[in-house]
């Protein structure tokens, strides 16, 4: 299993692929962080493998 986050540009919060990819699109959950992230914006490379094994990612 790879570990497959997200870095918010503003702020620097980390978001997991299992969040980006329920939410699709979510607000940053970095305090006083207004920035909106989407599950296209991780690499087409670790959205298809995380898609692909999605069912290990679930907690």
């Amino acid at each position: 299993m790879r570990i497959i986050t997200h870095t918010c540009p503003v702020c620097d919060t980390v978001v997991a692929a299992n969040e980006l990819e329920d939410n699709r699109v979510m607000k940053c959950p970095g305090l006083r962080c207004q920035e909106v992230l989407r599950f296209e914006e991780l690499s087409e490379n670790a959205r298809e493998h995380f898609l692909e094994y999605r069912e290990r990612y679930q907690i």
